[in-house]
């Protein structure tokens, strides 16, 4: 066991090797689906990076990669963006790419408008631009190509050219064995024939103050000045001699980046001395750099053996990665008597300041887990750590606690000898002595984690526990035990919160946002200024740091936030800083972030840390979204492209409609991310993505615009890209079928108006018949009721006959009685009127009247019937009995049962018919 205690120490105590460097974003072949190495790079307008590989063309466009196979499939050496094209050149091939209206690059070759043949094994190795020239060098060829003539010139040269340069308005090209060329007047001219020039690879040349700057691949830089080669003395020069130099370009600044065969990337200044040397150890993806470029933006791209990388070399941030795992996690920093000290999982580290180069080295005693670095008045240096807690002697330390888990310490007001230590299981008070610090006491009472807290002048304590709450304490003058123990009702326990002290208030900050302790109150309150640091959507740490400079540090998932007085106003403004949380990889809830000197500040992270420079952070220049791609995805799984300088159409439910757009922007620590709205489809805003697609699946017909913007950091997009679409009806609802539609509905309506008036001629007879039904009814009830009356004046006229001869045969009676021969005369008038017509003739029409034609079809039936006969039928039609008949006739009622009998024989009735029955029931 202490064999490997022993390993583990010596391992610890080795140097780590890791430097500051500017930012890197590496690209394998996986990413940019192309092959392994990389020849040249260059960057159009709209600042997409093209790349000259052994597949063929790359094409990034900060989003995606697009690899395009070379025009012969032949490794593709050269790549120039002049204006709108892309020039390229391969084995024996040469050309430009232009894009098309779907936004893919389609290929020209130049071969044809060549009038010579290209000689046997020529490989097009570079390209430059010259005035309205494109010039192509090969082995042993240069081609000047004409863009606006379309026309060639051609210099040959018998020996292998190596590389043509461009050094501002002059074109030179070097030849092995020979020097250097430059062209005059369309001719070459030997400019340089020093030995160097003959012997030595030339790797690039550039403007000097009187003449040309060369480098070497072997022996470094060299001044050509008034036709001599001198060489350049730089404090490069020892590390130049030893490695072998493969590219090399000057950067806008003056100075220099240079890419090796084995020994990656050296950074010099402009007076030639080395800033950086990036290895593959260090963090680039390999140590052969075939090509180099400068973007618009001063970022460095690398093509190399293995891969492409970029280089922020302007940025505001460079890290320091521990590829070794030697430092681990960082939990705090601090400066220290020129010495920055670094705690980690792994323990304390050091080194000076400024030696920014130099590896950090191991504190022996110090393995494990340090939580906290406490400079006490500039005069002493206190490392908590999970063991105890020591006192650091520069590089070394003195354990002066035994206590397991330090988290924090705390000045004490009015008490220079004294600390206020929080720890696993309470508080704690150091005590100096004698120029020496040892534990005093612990606080009896208070026995909670104490990772915040902070203390006041009364010895009130506040002591923040993430998952309890936010203690108050009120501790004896002694500061031996706590006196009065109280929760904190006004703020909540919230994950990842943190207690600190800021310009003399006490801080709690949470999910919640920032709260400021009033005394007045004795509670805390919600500060809406510092509150707008913690944003509770965008919430990932309330962990706030103060530091010398008295700014207040926060941490949100997009952002690092700071808080400092305007020198003016001297009114608090927060400052935002683009580093998402996924690319500081920090660990949530132990943020940390210390001042080192002048504008530049330390950040720890999960593999070492980022150092920030604050006057660096300059506003983001105008960046724009551009539109790179419109596919549409059918339902057979083909992709079809559309035009994206154009409105698109698509069928109906044909499929999945993808949009693609990107920002080119190449800094590792700013996040892009987009937002995007599709009118006609919805209407809002969607949420921020990082995605740079966005698909819509079976979309209704009808006109679209999907309109994108993006944010860089915390900036918008200059632009807002818009593309407008229409989603075709589908057949039923086609021009064609609308059309048929309509005859359709015509005919429907045709059908229907025929149907309805049909209905309603049939409703109308209907209506009409029932109407003369009702008049009939009506005509009916009234002929009925005529019927009826005619009956009442038939019967009427029947009965006054019979009262009248009722009363005559009563006068006749009397009349007889007498016996008086002057009675006769009486008695024949009395019998003339018993027996006069026109009582009969007065009946007969009445009955007539009442059932019209009785008598008549009666004497049709049964023409042998007398007029007495017929009138006797009457009679009985009105179903008069023989007592009301015998008067009317004039006979009694046993003459009237005989002529009842005689007529139904003259009827021809059976025995069992009735006379009366017959008689009215006759039609």
């Amino acid at each position: 066991m202490k064999i490997f205690q022993s390993v583990i120490v010596m391992f610890m105590v080795m140097a780590t090797f890791a430097q500051e460097l500017p930012p890197i974003e590496k690209y394998s072949p996986d990413d940019y689906l192309g092959d392994n190495q990389n020849w040249m790079i260059s960057q159009s307008d709209n600042c997409y990076i093209y790349v000259a590989n052994n597949k063929g063309l790359l094409e990034f466009n900060g989003a995606e990669w697009t690899s395009y196979a070379s025009p012969n499939n032949t490794i593709l050496r050269a790549v120039n963006v002049i204006k709108d094209r892309i020039y390229t050149g391969c084995y024996a091939e040469f050309g430009y790419w232009k894009k098309n209206r779907l936004g893919l690059l389609e290929y020209t070759s130049l071969m044809p408008k060549l009038d010579v043949k290209m000689p046997e094994d020529e490989q097009v190795w570079n390209i430059i631009a010259y005035k309205e020239w494109v010039v192509f060098q090969s082995n042993n060829t240069i081609y000047f190509y004409n863009s606006e003539t379309e026309t060639f010139k051609i210099i040959s040269s018998p020996n292998t050219i190596y590389k043509i340069f461009q050094v501002k308005n002059s074109i030179y090209y070097h030849v092995a064995n020979e020097g250097i060329y430059g062209i005059e007047n369309g001719q070459p001219k030997l400019v340089i024939n020093d030995a160097i020039a003959k012997t030595e690879r030339i790797i690039n040349l550039f403007e000097s103050k009187q003449g040309l700057l060369v480098l070497t691949r072997h022996s470094g830089f060299y001044k050509f000045e008034t036709g001599k080669m001198q060489r350049w003395e730089i404090p490069a020069d020892a590390t130049l001699n030893r490695v072998n130099v493969f590219s090399c370009i000057q950067l806008k600044d003056g100075g220099f980046i240079i890419g090796t065969i084995s020994d990656g990337v050296l950074c010099l200044g402009k007076t030639g001395a080395i800033t950086n040397q990036i290895t593959q150890k260090s963090g680039l993806g390999n140590n052969t750099v075939l090509s180099l470029f400068e973007d618009k933006d001063y970022n460095v791209w690398a093509g190399l053996d293995n891969g492409i990388n970029c280089i922020n070399v302007k940025s505001a941030f460079k890290t320091f990665f521990d590829y070794e795992g030697v430092l681990g996690t960082v939990y705090t920093t601090q400066v220290f008597k020129d010495f920055l000290y670094i705690g980690s999982n792994q323990g304390l580290f050091y080194r000076k300041l400024n030696a920014v180069n130099e590896p950090f080295k191991f504190i022996d005693g110090t393995a494990g887990q340090v939580w906290d670095l406490f400079n006490y008045n500039d005069a002493y240096l206190f490392c908590g750590h999970h063991l105890g807690t020591f006192l650091v002697h520069e590089n070394s330390v003195e354990k002066i606690s035994n206590t397991l888990g330090a988290w924090t310490f705390k000045a004490i007001p009015n008490r220079q000898d004294l600390l206020l230590q929080g720890n696993y299981n309470g508080l704690f008070v150091l005590e100096q002595k004698n120029g020496t610090w040892h534990v005093r006491n612990k606080i009896e009472g208070f026995k909670n984690s104490s990772r915040y807290l902070e203390i006041n002048e009364k010895n009130q304590v506040w002591v923040n526990h993430e998952y309890k709450g936010v203690f108050k304490l009120t501790l004896d003058d002694s500061l031996s035990k706590v006196l009065k123990f109280d929760m904190e009702s006004s703020v909540s326990p919230g994950k990842n919160s943190s207690l600190i002290k800021y310009k003399n208030n006490i801080i709690y900050a949470s999910e919640k946002g920032v709260f400021k302790y009033d005394a007045s109150s004795k509670t805390f309150k919600r500060d809406v200024l510092l509150s707008a640091v913690i944003d509770e959507d965008n919430y990932v740490s309330g962990k706030l740091v103060v530091d010398k400079n008295e700014r207040l540090w926060a941490f949100s998932n997009d952002n690092i936030e700071y808080i400092e007085s305007d020198a003016v106003s001297n009114k608090p403004v927060i400052y935002h800083i683009p580093m998402p949380a996924k690319l500081r990889k920090g660990v949530l809830g132990f943020e940390n972030i210390s001042f080192i000197s002048d504008n530049k500040y330390v950040l720890g992270t999960a593999n070492g840390y980022i150092n920030i420079d604050l006057s660096k952070l300059k506003t983001s220049p105008n960046r724009y979204i551009f539109l790179n791609a419109v596919t549409l995805k059918n339902i057979d799984e083909a992709i079809i492209d559309f035009p994206i300088a154009q409105h698109g159409a698509l069928n109906y439910k044909q499929g999945i409609v993808q949009f693609k757009y990107s920002v080119p922007v190449y800094d590792k620590y700013v996040d892009v991310k987009y937002q995007y709205i599709l009118e006609g489809f919805q209407n809002k805003w969607s949420q921020w993505t990082e995605t740079p697609e966005v698909s819509f699946e079976n979309l209704s017909f009808g006109n679209y615009t999907l309109k994108v913007r993006a944010k860089i950091g915390n900036d918008l997009s200059k632009n807002t890209i818009s593309y407008s679409f229409l989603v075709h009806r589908p057949w039923y609802v086609s021009n064609t079928a609308l059309v048929f539609y309509i005859i359709l509905f015509l005919i429907i309506i045709l059908i229907t108006h025929k149907a309805y008036k049909r209905y309603y001629i049939n409703k109308f007879k209907h209506e009409k018949m029932q109407n003369e039904q009702t008049i009939m009814q009506i005509k009916n009830e009234r002929l009925n009721q005529d019927v009826e009356n005619k009956n009442r004046e038939l019967a009427i006229s029947t009965m006054s006959i019979i009262k009248k001869n009722e009363v005559l045969n009563s006068i006749k009676k009397e009349l007889k009685k007498n016996k008086n021969t002057s009675n006769n005369a009486a008695l024949n008038l009395i019998d003339s009127n018993l027996n006069d017509a026109k009582d009969w003739s007065f009946f007969e029409q009445a009955f007539n009247n009442a059932d019209k034609d009785f008598l008549d079809k009666i004497k049709l039936i049964h023409p042998d019937l007398t007029p007495n006969d017929l009138r006797f039928c009457a009679y009985l039609r009105l179903n008069l009995s023989s007592k009301e008949m015998a008067p009317l006739l004039n006979i009694s009622i046993k003459s009237v049962e005989t002529k009842r009998y005689r007529l139904r024989k003259k009827l021809g009735l059976e025995h069992d018919s009735g006379l009366v029955t017959y008689i009215l029931n006759f039609q």
